[in-house]
């Protein structure tokens, strides 16, 4: 909007920076390729390992003719893991995916919480972390 100022915040280096992140503060473009990729990685491991497993999420079968009371209670247990590992990828692809539009709009690697930046070690161990780990702590 017009005559609007652009929003200013400090950050470590408290220099002040708008929208537009001070060069000296921002990630290199360098850097977003790297977790760029490490995302599409990681993305395309979820759906591989999504398709190896489609099998075992698939309905047990519970004609007890033809397999044991037993056997069925495996499955059963086999399958509901299953289920509950797809629930857990499609929440890390979830993750994936809003970093990937963090990464496009410039924002990555800030916390979406408090806007400061996120520790470089942290980005590593899980590139599709979107909090400091202040803001993580608080918020379990």
């Amino acid at each position: 909007m017009f005559g609007e100022s652009p929003k200013v915040k400090v950050c470590k280096n408290r220099c002040e920076m708008t929208k537009e992140l001070h060069e000296g503060c921002k990630m290199s473009d360098k850097s977003h390729d790297k977790y760029r990729q490490k995302l599409l990685n990681r993305a395309a491991e979820i759906q591989a390992s999504s398709e190896i497993s489609q099998e075992s999420r698939k309905a047990v079968e519970l004609d007890q003719t033809s397999v044991g009371r037993v056997s069925r209670i495996d499955a059963i247990q086999s399958q509901a893991m299953a289920l509950a590992n797809e629930r857990n990828r499609a929440a890390e692809q979830q993750r994936i995916t809003s970093a990937l539009a963090r990464i496009e709009s410039g924002e990555y690697g800030l916390c979406i919480i408090c806007e400061e930046e996120i520790d470089p070690k942290r980005l590593n161990f899980d590139p599709s972390l979107p909090t400091c780990i202040t803001c993580a702590s608080r918020n379990k």
